[in-house]
């Protein structure tokens, strides 16, 4: 090899380091503002609530606080008779019937609305006439505001003048009213099907991009085999869709665990519905103990976070795209 070509090679190495370089300030940049604002309304509020949750600060001394350390998660307490006391956030029986019932809630939520999402959106993928219509109407539900819904299935379901109930009686399927969200029995049921009325349609967009995304001619070439179209969808179209719908699901479980506005409207006061937001929100703000309250708000989130962390995990999904590469 020459000197010129040896300077050439070198040259051409020295251009591409340039406009790498070039493309990470450029990413840095554009980066920056979008940080700065998760920074300002995401991660400093969390900080700020995790230090709350290890002090005995109160609403009316937001500034005032002394450090306890975990005592508003768990602390020992010896009685004069000898017995011993435990207090805090883990031991607490109300923060675990709320668990319970976010845990309950979100399983049950967010299977019924992938499974009727997947349906729909294998519907709104089939090529039929007025198909862009129905497509805009099916995300009707999702589009009304949480309050609106909430509010709008609050009268159908109220006991005395709900609709829901008037049906049921003319049709004789329940002999007297039922107080849907007041029943402790039905108060979960009731805020299930509120919910999933509500979001399926937003399972339904995402998977049904998933759908567009697969290339048309591997149905064809099914049709053209004779294949049975129950083993096309089970060989083909549910791996081809395997990531979109993995991705779906993280999305919706994760606004299903911190629900609040829904079963707040809908269900207030209820221990059949109350959630870790609700808990958490009630000793914030109602019962003055901010403190408790910011050490159950952390504990939220670490639920959160591990439950994602294992599902990324355990499902290997994939959120880069790397692997369709």
């Amino acid at each position: 090899m020459s000197d010129t070509q040896a300077r050439s090679g070198v040259s051409g190495r020295a251009r591409e380091v340039s406009l790498q370089q070039q493309r990470v300030r450029a990413a840095i940049w554009f980066l920056a503002p979008m940080l700065a604002v998760l920074f300002a309304v995401a991660a400093w509020p969390l900080a700020r609530s995790i230090w709350f949750s290890f002090t005995d600060t109160s609403l009316t001394n937001l500034y005032g606080g002394k450090w306890i350390g975990f005592d508003n998660y768990l602390s020992r307490r010896e009685l004069s008779s000898g017995r011993v006391l435990w207090r805090g956030t883990l031991v607490d029986p109300v923060w675990w019937n709320a668990v319970w019932n976010t845990v309950r809630f979100s399983v049950i939520s967010v299977f019924f609305e992938t499974l009727f999402g997947l349906l729909i959106a294998l519907v709104l993928n089939a090529n039929f006439k007025g198909r862009g219509l129905v497509r805009a109407a099916i995300l009707i539900p999702w589009a009304i505001p949480t309050v609106v819904s909430s509010r709008m299935w609050g009268w159908m379901l109220n006991d005395q003048f709900g609709i829901i109930n008037d049906m049921l009686l003319r049709v004789g399927l329940i002999d007297q009213k039922i107080a849907w969200t007041a029943n402790v029995d039905t108060a979960m049921f009731a805020v299930l099907v509120v919910d999933i009325w509500k979001t399926t349609p937003f399972m339904a967009l995402l998977i049904l991009a998933g759908l567009q995304m697969i290339p048309r001619d591997i149905y064809e070439a099914a049709k053209v085999d004779g294949v049975h179209p129950v083993k096309v969808f089970l060989k083909v179209t549910l791996p081809l869709v395997r990531p979109a719908l993995m991705v779906a699901v993280i999305f919706r479980m994760l606004d299903a665990l911190r629900v609040f506005d829904l079963i707040y409207l809908l269900t207030p006061n209820s221990a059949a519905t109350e959630t870790m937001s609700i808990v958490s929100r009630e000793n914030l703000i109602e019962f003055d103990k901010f403190a408790y309250g910011s050490a159950q708000s952390t504990l939220l989130f670490a639920i959160i976070a591990t439950f994602v962390a294992l599902y990324i995990w355990i499902g290997r999904v994939d959120l880069t795209g790397e692997g369709n590469r």
